[in-house]
């Protein structure tokens, strides 16, 4: 008997399709996959938001497309570029151009202002673009942590070669192989491919969140939920074992963390713990606090 078929499997708790689109200022079509109100917040924690822009193709402009400066606090967002190219600035000085394959990780912690268009030279071309961007909330003791960013690029990403396909590791850890983000829990963001027909072993701790969201094909969680195209599973904290079962070739993200046990309190950019702390963090970005492009 194998050591995967040992573990005790993770439920699937629920599956649901991506939402109708919306934009995201005027270069972000997206499915809004979760958020951090409603139903299923504590079971997807640490996790608060995951925005996917499926495949579009924008037509060349000379025009900046995209979301101007606004502030964030609290968490940190994570971008996972698949086709196109993302130019970031923000208020830290810290900025560039995130291409295919590359990964934009940003700390807004206690406070910071950016902003996100398409390349120039993407925008000039126009040509196929997708994208995820995962908000990943941080525990009470780091909300006041100072903002930084993180570029990770394509070549930086670690690949585990897997029976079944492969899986580049941004975040955490994949048999021996270490994802290079640096997190202020523990978690795996993972960019999972499976070919048509084979089945992928990919189990996580025991105790932690786990989300697979499909991008692309169909899989088949622990031989029970199947789920498609723009659709994602939540599973149980209980159990350890997770195969995915490829009916055609796929393109999967798996998310997985421990969860922060404590309440959350967002509302639009801020997400903290009271309300009285949101009352702040407006008052710290209304003051200037947060500081301010250059």
């Amino acid at each position: 008997m194998t050591e995967a078929a040992t573990l005790v499997r993770k439920t699937v708790l629920s599956t649901h399709a991506a939402p109708p689109r919306h934009w995201v200022g005027d270069g972000f079509p997206v499915h809004g996959m979760f958020g951090y109100s409603g139903a299923g917040v504590a079971e997807r924690s640490p996790f608060l938001i995951l925005d996917y822009a499926a495949p579009t193709e924008f037509t060349p402009t000379s025009q900046r497309r995209g979301v101007g400066s606004h502030p964030h606090k609290g968490f940190e967002t994570v971008t996972i570029v698949y086709e196109g190219e993302v130019e970031h600035r923000d208020s830290t000085g810290a900025g560039g151009v995130i291409r295919q394959g590359d990964v934009q990780w940003m700390t807004a912690g206690g406070g910071i202002v950016h902003e996100e268009f398409h390349s120039r030279d993407y925008a000039t071309k126009g040509g196929p673009f997708e994208m995820v961007q995962l908000w990943v909330n941080l525990p009470a003791r780091d909300k006041e942590t100072p903002a930084h960013y993180q570029g990770i690029t394509d070549a930086q990403i670690p690949v585990a070669v897997l029976p079944g396909g492969r899986v580049r590791v941004i975040a955490g850890g994949v048999a021996e192989v270490r994802g290079p983000a640096r997190t202020f829990t523990s978690m795996n963001v993972l960019d999972v491919r499976i070919g048509a027909g084979q089945t992928m072993e990919l189990p996580q701790p025991e105790g932690w969140t786990t989300l697979v969201v499909v991008l692309a094909g169909s899989v088949r969680i622990n031989g029970s939920e199947t789920v498609g195209a723009a659709q994602m599973a939540t599973l149980s904290t209980a159990g350890e074992g997770l195969t995915l079962q490829a009916a055609e070739a796929s393109k999967v993200l798996v998310l997985s963390g421990e969860p922060i046990n404590e309440p959350v309190a967002a509302y639009g950019p801020f997400v903290m713990n009271t309300r009285e702390e949101l009352v702040q963090a407006v008052d710290d970005f209304n003051s200037g606090r947060f500081g301010r492009l250059h």
